[in-house]
């Protein structure tokens, strides 16, 4: 190389290029220094709506001591022989450790999460913290006996901490630094500046109170916590009860940091003698009749008290014989020889130990040891203790029980709210006093208002008016009606008279103008079938109407046997609609047949079959800000998830799409699946060559072909379903997969988005001061509760006739096409009245509540993915 000054010979020659290794591409280098989309501050607050005086379940929270710093340390448990410990034990292990070695950890207070992460309010002495805990085994629940001075000890430790008594278990603990986070991060969110430090923070305080929850004796489930109490208790059936208690959460709000607190519900095992709950979740009468293999299934893993040792341990399985011939080596105590006998279970408590067992002779053993060296004991003898989370899925029987047990009206919820936070004398919790932080007893006060009812349009231009979010077709016509024809009645009630029934249907469908016409024909399902299971009972009558009818049916009217949770309604569904692609109605029998029952049926029918039933005023007329005077396409997405214990049936993706500008009440959809419990969306662009098999291109095309040729210029995007936590994904994924969809179609088309996500698992909820009825329906909150800087709110569309009202909580991330605050509140209010099925306001916009139609059943839409609805849902 030639060079004027020599410097360049001085240079080490460059790195050889790995040949695996391929140069970014243009078009990804792009992608990777693209910068992240934000979510938009709030863009100032609604005005329109009557006011309205509210109280809320937030108790406003001083914080004094904003100048200490959390110290988080990463646990490490482990025996003594270095194997790794399972969860469940480090509390007690922790607790151990605090006691143990105080002077050591400068006498700190500890907030630990139960896993790896523990916090204290300054330093710990040292980075790295190791320790020798002896913990007495909580699961022998034994005293244990004084015990001899261990030859192990390690050097210079105290004899007395290292006294092994029986039935101890021996941990090594490591506390390692990890981060410092200042307390200050709070008072920086609460003035809408959060920092990479604000969640970590809150999520601290959060941990303090699961903790003084914890201390109790609660089961904790996430940030809930559920006493010991058995007034707390409703009975489910199938040895599964409801236990109630109560959420709390630290949140930063505009008017500063907040305790939310609520009523909370979660599943629990039956506690009480071993074979109560048998016979419960067997639903038999008699301990002979129970399936000992199902039982096996359904009590691993499950604890128990054995009596008359009070010994708590954990069911590893069932003996394989009864417990008179399940045989074990006894040594024979005193004895110099070592002698021993083999003795059966039963003969050893008996004789032995001298204990009277009325029945568990001919019932398998519960086995407490391990599946190579058992330890067994007579059923009888155990017990399952309380607070036992029940995480299977519950029967329809069970959730619609769990449903009606839980309700609560609203001054019922704020009387049990007021009296928990006396009791739990959060005051007293010594990590939260440190914090410099105090509760209020009192609840928020926040200003509400309630926006106007939107007008709905019925056939023949007939407006339709609303009362208190509910309205009827009464003497009115459908907006587009269809024709039910090709269509047959199978009945699986003994009850109905299906003859009137049909013709009753006939002439108030003609009243609505929807021509019904006769069906083929009327199935009745032979007597002999009805107590058979639902799915030959679904085979058998399937098999009926596809013997006697000239082709495939258009409809299908189905009866149901019982009025609420039919088990014909899942398998009729998926062997009709999953299979064979044809739409169902089902209804139960009525108690009585009148105009407003048979309006309800025809609504749901006419829906399904591609009809309009009615729509907002607006659509009719150029009158809604921003949408009616530019080409607009409303979308719905929703992802759904198999049952607990499902771990292995795909996710559901859903996406619905408004279809027929200028109108925002008819949709279409499409499903995918993908992999289990995976909650983005990653269908939503799928490029193969020169084609596109995502849910987006489906939804554009539609829009397309329904609204004369017209592109969208506007997009708005309603996601249910996401965490906070997974917004930015949502905004920077998700969004740019949708944008992707739209270039992939038209490099020059550059649409303008509106991103919202619509949340209704929190737990905010909105009362009347000194009213006993929920909030009125329109009821609107963007204040005081709402987060400090992000743009939110909270509206309740509905009326709450059951219980305590749940608003929904939006989340408005992303808005080119630029709302004002009263624009955005009263479309949103709006689609919540454009739900066909319904003669109510509902409580989120119907996107949503249909993108959560097609996945509500997991096995109906993985059997129906790929398949998009044509029409209305």
């Amino acid at each position: 190389m030639d060079s004027h000054n020599g410097e360049a010979d001085d240079l080490p020659p460059p790195p050889p290029l790995n040949a695996c290794i391929e140069p970014l591409k243009s078009e990804e280098t792009k992608k990777l220094l693209k910068p992240k989309r934000a979510l938009i501050p709030r863009k100032g607050f609604g005005k329109k709506g009557q006011q309205i005086r509210l109280v809320t379940n937030h108790f406003k929270v001083s914080l004094k001591n904003t100048d200490e710093f959390f110290y988080h340390y990463y646990v490490n448990l482990k025996y003594e022989d270095d194997t790794p410990v399972g969860k469940g034990a480090g509390r007690s292990v922790i607790e151990k450790l605090q006691q143990t070695y105080a002077t050591e950890l400068a006498n700190k207070d500890f907030a630990y999460d139960g896993e790896k992460s523990l916090f204290t309010i300054g330093a710990l002495p040292q980075n790295i913290n190791e320790f020798t805990v002896v913990v007495e085994d909580v699961s022998t629940g034994k005293t244990p006996a004084n015990g001899s001075p261990g030859n192990d000890s390690p050097p210079g430790s105290d004899r007395k901490r290292v006294r092994r008594p029986y039935n101890t278990k021996t941990y090594k603990v490591e506390l390692s630094f990890a981060a410092k986070i200042p307390m200050n991060a709070i008072a920086h969110a609460l003035k809408g500046q959060e920092s990479e430090h604000t969640q970590e923070a809150i999520r601290v305080i959060d941990i303090i109170l699961r903790q003084h929850s914890a201390n109790q004796g609660c089961l904790l489930v996430r940030q809930s916590f559920f006493h010991n109490n058995p007034s707390n208790f409703v009975e489910l059936g199938g040895g599964v009860m409801g236990c109630r208690g109560f959420h709390s959460s630290f949140r930063a709000t505009q008017s500063g940091l907040s305790l939310n607190i609520d009523v909370s519900t979660t599943m629990i095992v039956q506690p009480g003698p071993v074979i109560n709950f048998l016979l419960a979740n067997q639903k038999v009468d008699n301990p002979n009749k129970i399936d000992w293999q199902k039982a096996k299934r359904s009590l691993k893993n499950l604890r128990i008290k054995i009596t008359p040792t009070n010994a708590v341990n954990k069911i590893v399985g069932l003996s394989d014989r009864p417990c008179r011939e399940t045989m074990f080596t006894l040594k024979r105590r005193n004895d110099d020889n070592g002698d021993s006998e083999e003795i059966s279970v039963y003969d050893h408590f008996v004789k032995n130990r001298g204990i009277e067992l009325k029945y568990s002779a001919d019932f398998p053993c519960i086995n407490v040891g391990k599946q190579k060296r058992p330890s067994y004991f007579p059923i009888e003898l155990c017990t399952l203790v309380s607070l036992q989370r029940y995480t299977k899925s519950l029967t329809t029987l069970q959730r619609s029980s769990l449903v009606e047990k839980s309700r609560q009206k609203p001054q019922e919820r704020m009387s049990v709210l007021s009296d928990v936070l006396k009791r739990s004398n959060y005051d007293s919790e010594p990590m939260l006093k440190a914090c410099g932080i105090s509760i209020a007893k009192s609840f928020t006060e926040v200003d509400g208002r309630v926006l106007q009812a939107p007008k709905l349009k019925a056939g023949n231009g007939e407006d339709i008016f609303t009362r208190n979010g509910r309205w009827n077709f009464n003497n009115k016509r459908l907006i587009k009606a269809s024709s039910v024809d090709k269509w047959a009645v199978v009945n699986f009630s003994a009850r109905c008279n299906v003859r009137d029934l049909v013709r009753d249907l006939i002439k108030c469908g003609g009243m609505k103008g929807i021509n019904v016409e006769p069906p083929f024909d009327a199935f009745e399902e032979n007597p002999s079938m009805r107590r058979a299971p639902a799915v030959r009972r679904v085979e058998e009558m399937f098999e009926q109407v596809k013997t006697k009818l000239p082709g495939a049916p258009k409809f299908l009217l189905c009866i149901l046997a019982e009025r609420k949770n039919s088990d014909i309604y899942g398998p009729w569904k998926k062997k009709c609609l999953a299979e064979f692609g044809i739409v169902t109605q089902c209804v139960a029998p009525p108690p009585r047949v009148n105009d407003q029952y048979l309006t309800n049926v025809l609504l749901k029918i006419n829906a399904k079959l591609g009809g309009l039933n009615s729509i907002l005023q607006v659509e009719s007329s150029p009158a809604m800000p921003l949408i009616s005077k530019v080409p607009t396409m409303i979308l719905g997405m929703d992802v759904s998830h198999g049952s607990p214990g499902q771990s292995g049936v795909p996710s559901i993706a859903a996406v619905v799409s408004s279809r027929e500008w200028p109108l925002i009440s008819k949709y279409r959809a499409s499903v995918r699946s993908q992999s289990a419990k995976m909650e983005m969306i990653d269908s939503l662009f799928k490029p193969q060559g020169t084609d596109d098999n995502g849910l987006i291109r489906e939804c554009l095309i539609d829009f397309y072909t329904s609204s004369g040729k017209r592109k969208p210029d506007q997009i708005i995007i309603f996601r249910d379903g996401v965490s906070e936590s997974q917004f930015s994904q949502v905004l920077n994924i998700e969004l740019d997969q949708i944008i992707e969809a739209c270039k992939f179609l038209d490099e020059k088309w550059d649409p303008k988005f509106t991103l919202i996500v619509a949340q209704k698992n929190h737990h905010t909820k909105f009362f009347i001061p000194g009213a006993p009825d929920n909030v009125p329906p329109g009821t609107v909150v963007d204040n005081k509760v709402c987060h400090p800087r992000n743009y939110d709110f909270y509206m309740c569309s509905h009326a709450g006739m059951i219980g305590t009202t749940r608003p929904t909580h939006y989340h408005i991330l992303h808005d080119e096409i630029g709302f004002n605050p009263d624009d955005l509140q009263e479309l949103v209010h709006s689609l919540s009245y454009v739900y066909q099925r319904s003669t109510t306001a509902i409580s989120v916009v119907a996107p949503i509540c249909y993108a959560h139609a097609p996945v509500l059943s997991g096995w109906l839409a993985y059997a129906i993915c790929h398949v998009a609805f044509g029409g209305c849902l």
